[in-house]
């Protein structure tokens, strides 16, 4: 996590470098940014929101792509977090789509056998030129061989080598990208989450009602359909891999789960005016007479923050352990059992792919557990 003064410090070292004096800039963090469209892993991160850099602070996550937009000296990110290899169409992702600047972003992966999520062990080789810098992977199975994967032009206009075609549509060329395609990219290993995009169809303009009704032919349960839409209160939420998902409003990016598989299972979701000039979401089935409203956070947001940060998490594991130390020596004994007591939280598990957000009715709880 970046704290207030680095962030600070970040974006008046950027403004002390500007591209009119001729400066590109490199940056460096160990997650990627909100809004850098790098690969998430939809059975952990999107779900938890733990995928990008300060995600539990919801206004300096957002500052990062910012300073990004508004610095054309920045040229390259390079992040790490993921644990997975370079092998994927969106292990790098390029200015145009989504207002990136005219940064490319990459994602890095990892050197050792115990630390990779796909098998594979690569880490990342930038080379500067006279008109850019080319970025390689260097894969550490096959000995260290290299391989191009981009090469970045600095350029004042929009042109582009005969031989080459750029992947994006692009307006202000500052920074021109193109991508090398390569035989170890393999799409299907693993699963990339969906990231909407202005303009790709998918969108659900004007929401009003049913968004699956009967006989439609559309099936939210089915992990490849796809769709988003903007709720009344500036909210972004969509379908994708049988859940509903709330994205960053100003970058489209995944934030995390806002309805469960198992919740959606055989549902319709509609979108309805709420009569106080918003919106709510409403989850029913044909079957039966239940209705579900979804409700927001009361920040405003609609994704279900049950599974505390990691930070916190490591903070808890050192008090048990200091607990520990400090009642064994007191105790006098060998062995002692520590539990732990722990706020509103639903679970002390690392994800929330187990979850389930049925909804639940406080008052029948109540009653249950009073008998």
């Amino acid at each position: 996590s970046i704290d207030r003064a680095q962030l600070e410090w970040f974006e008046r070292t950027i403004e002390e470098h500007p591209a009119q004096d001729g400066w590109q800039i490199f940056v460096f963090s160990h997650a990627p940014i909100i809004g850098s469209a790098l690969r998430v892993l939809q059975e952990c991160h999107v779900v938890n929101g733990c995928c990008w850099l300060n995600h539990t602070d919801a206004v300096n996550s957002k500052k990062f792509i910012q300073i990004v937009r508004e610095h054309s000296a920045i040229k390259g990110w390079f992040s790490g977090h993921f644990h997975l290899s370079h092998d994927y169409e969106d292990s790098i992702t390029f200015p145009g789509g989504n207002n990136r600047g005219h940064c490319v972003f990459a994602q890095t992966g990892v050197m050792t056998k115990r630390s990779t999520r796909d098998g594979r062990r690569q880490s990342r080789l930038v080379r500067g030129n006279s008109q850019g810098f080319e970025i390689c992977t260097v894969d550490h199975i096959k000995g260290g061989e290299v391989r191009l994967d981009a090469t970045v032009t600095y350029s004042d206009f929009c042109a582009l080598p005969e031989d080459m075609e750029a992947d994006y549509d692009y307006t202000e060329c500052a920074t021109i990208a193109y991508a090398h395609k390569h035989e170890d990219y393999d799409h299907d290993l693993w699963f990339s989450a969906y990231v909407p995009q202005d303009g790709d169809g998918c969108v659900v303009p004007e929401p009003d009602g049913t968004l699956n009704p009967a006989n439609s032919g559309i099936n939210f349960a089915e992990k490849d359909q796809v769709c988003w839409w903007h709720m009344k209160d500036g909210a972004v939420l969509g379908v994708h891999n049988g859940m509903v998902i709330e994205y960053d409003a100003t970058t489209l990016a995944p934030l995390g789960m806002v309805v469960s598989r198992d919740e959606l299972h055989d549902r319709r979701v509609a979108v309805i005016d709420d009569e106080w000039g918003g919106s709510a979401l409403v989850l029913y089935d044909d079957s039966t007479n239940d209705v579900t409203v979804v409700q927001p956070n009361e920040d405003g947001s609609y994704w279900r923050k049950v599974v505390r940060n990691k930070m916190h998490r490591m903070k808890e594991m050192r008090r048990v352990a200091a607990a520990k130390k400090w009642a064994l020596k007191e105790k006098g004994v060998e062995e002692v059992n520590v539990l732990s007591s722990y706020g509103p939280y639903t679970t002390t598990a690392g994800q929330v792919m187990g979850l389930s957000t049925r909804a639940i009715n406080p008052k029948a709880k109540a009653m249950a557990t009073a008998s």
